[in-house]
C-alpha cells in the first residue's frame, strides 16, 4: 500500500462527524481524533505543528513548511477535518476497503482524499533540498455546517496586535509571522474536482425559521394554535419562493440562484398540539449576490403571505458570498496550479460548481483561491462514498510539482 493510501485510510478510520449545529453525544462526533493525528504526523516530519481551537472540541491544525530559495512565494493549502453524518449508508463507515482501484467510507471523498494527498505531499516535500515555495497547510474544522474554521483561520490575517482569548491564536500568528508579510500568491482549497480547477462557485446564507403557535391538549386543538399547520404554509411559500427564483434569467455559468428547505423540526407528543416549529433554510448564492440581501428577500416573501407576528428569524449561522474568478490574484493563482498540473501530463480543465467551500470564507479575506481535489462531488456525502485512488496519489504528485517548480 502507497503511502498516500495509508494516509487515506487512517484518517478513514478516524470519526469526524459533524453534529450539524445539534448537541449531540458519542464517539463518532466532532474532529479531534483527527486533530491528533495530523499533529502526531505533521511533528514527526519537523513541521512543529499548532492547533488553533475554534470551538470546545474543534482544533484547526497549522503547519508551514518553508521554501529553501529566498523572495519565494506562500502557497496555503486548506482540507477540512470534518464529514457529513453516517445515517443510512449501506457500508461500514469508517472501515476503509479498498477495492478495484477505490477506497470506500465516509470522507473518503470528502475531502479526507483530498487532506492525504497534501499530507503525503507535505511529508515528500520535507526531505528535498530545494522547495521553491512556502506551504501554510490548515486542517480546518466545521466546513460541512458553518465554515468556522477557516473564518477563525482568516482572523489570525488582521494586521491588530491585540492578545487573542481564543487558545492558539497567539502561537499561531507568530508561526505565521514569516509568510504573512509577503501574503499568499495561490490558496488551494480541497474538495472533490475529479482534478479539476474550480474557480467559480456559488455561496449561500443559511437560517432557521421559528413559526410559533400556542400549545394545548390534542383532545381540545381549537383552543391551541398548532405550530406545524402554520408551519406547513411557511413552507409552501417557500416552496413558491424557489420555484419563482428557478425561473430567474442569469447568464452566470454556475447557473441561478436556488431555495430549500434542508430540515424541520417540531412537537413533543402526538397528544400535544406543538407551539413551535423550526425549518432550516438554504438559499445558493450567484457569485456577486449579497447573502444578506438574499436573506431579506425571503423574509420580505413570507411576511407578505403569512401573520408575522407567528415568525421568528434567527440570525444566520452561515453567510458566505460565491466565490468568483475576478478577484484580485485570482488568475495568476489559476495559472501556477494550471502549470502543476500539466507539468504532471495531464490537461488542465477549469470548471464552475454549483456547491459551496472554505474558499468562499478566503476569498472574502482577499486570498487568490482554486479548489481542487480527488474525488467526485458525484461521491461525496452519498451511502458508499468512495474516492479514486489514482486520483489521490495524482494530487499528491500535482501538489509536490507545484511546490518544486514553481518559477
Amino acid at each position: 500500500m502507497l503511502d498516500t493510501t495509508r494516509i487515506l485510510a487512517d484518517l478513514v478510520r478516524l470519526p469526524s462527524v459533524n453534529p450539524m449545529g445539534r448537541i449531540v453525544t458519542g464517539p463518532d462526533y466532532l474532529e479531534g481524533r483527527v486533530t491528533d493525528y495530523l499533529l502526531g504526523r505533521l511533528s514527526k516530519i519537523g513541521l512543529n505543528p499548532v492547533r488553533q481551537t475554534v470551538s470546545p472540541g474543534r482544533d484547526n491544525v497549522i503547519a508551514i513548511l518553508p521554501a529553501t530559495i529566498p523572495d519565494a512565494p506562500v502557497f496555503l493549502w486548506d482540507a477540512h477535518q470534518d464529514t457529513v453524518p453516517v445515517g443510512g449508508m449501506t457500508i461500514k463507515p469508517f472501515v476503509p476497503v479498498i477495492e478495484k482501484g477505490h477506497l470506500y467510507g465516509r470522507g473518503s471523498c470528502d475531502v479526507k482524499g483530498g487532506m492525504a494527498a497534501m499530507v503525503s505531499a507535505l511529508e515528500q516535500l520535507s526531505v528535498l533540498e530545494t522547495r521553491h515555495a512556502s506551504v501554510v497547510f490548515v486542517a480546518s474544522v466545521n466546513e460541512e455546517f458553518g465554515f468556522s474554521g477557516a473564518k477563525a483561520f482568516t482572523n489570525l490575517l488582521r494586521s491588530d496586535d491585540r492578545e487573542s482569548s481564543n487558545e492558539g491564536d497567539d502561537t499561531a500568528k507568530k508561526l505565521l509571522q514569516k509568510v504573512l508579510s509577503v501574503g499568499f500568491q495561490l490558496v488551494v482549497v480541497a474538495e472533490p474536482t475529479n482534478l479539476r480547477l474550480v474557480t467559480q462557485h456559488k455561496g449561500a446564507v443559511r437560517w432557521r425559521i421559528k413559526v410559533c403557535g400556542r400549545s394545548c391538549h390534542s383532545s381540545h386543538p381549537e383552543k391551541g394554535v398548532n405550530a406545524i399547520y402554520s408551519a406547513s404554509r411557511v413552507a409552501l411559500l417557500l416552496e413558491s419562493l424557489a420555484s419563482d427564483l428557478s425561473l430567474r434569467e442569469t447568464s452566470h455559468p454556475c447557473g441561478g440562484p436556488t431555495l430549500s428547505v434542508g430540515t424541520i423540526h417540531g412537537g413533543v407528543g402526538v397528544n400535544l398540539v406543538p407551539d413551535s416549529v423550526v425549518l432550516e433554510v438554504d438559499r445558493r448564492l450567484v457569485p456577486g449576490e449579497d447573502p444578506l440581501a438574499a436573506r431579506r428577500e425571503v423574509m420580505n416573501y413570507i411576511s407578505e403571505n403569512c401573520p408575522v407576528d407567528i415568525i421568528e428569524h434567527e440570525k444566520p449561522f452561515l453567510a458566505s458570498a460565491g466565490l468568483s474568478s475576478e478577484g484580485v490574484g485570482s488568475a495568476e493563482a489559476a495559472a501556477r496550479l494550471r502549470k502543476a498540473v500539466t507539468d504532471t501530463g495531464m490537461k488542465a480543465v477549469e470548471e464552475v460548481a454549483r456547491y459551496g467551500t472554505n474558499a468562499c470564507v478566503y476569498a472574502e479575506a482577499g486570498l487568490p483561491c482554486v479548489v481542487f481535489g480527488p474525488g467526485s462531488i458525484a461521491q461525496a456525502h452519498t451511502a458508499d462514498e468512495w474516492v479514486n485512488l489514482g486520483e489521490v496519489e495524482k494530487a499528491a504528485e500535482i501538489l509536490r510539482t507545484l511546490v518544486c517548480c514553481t518559477g
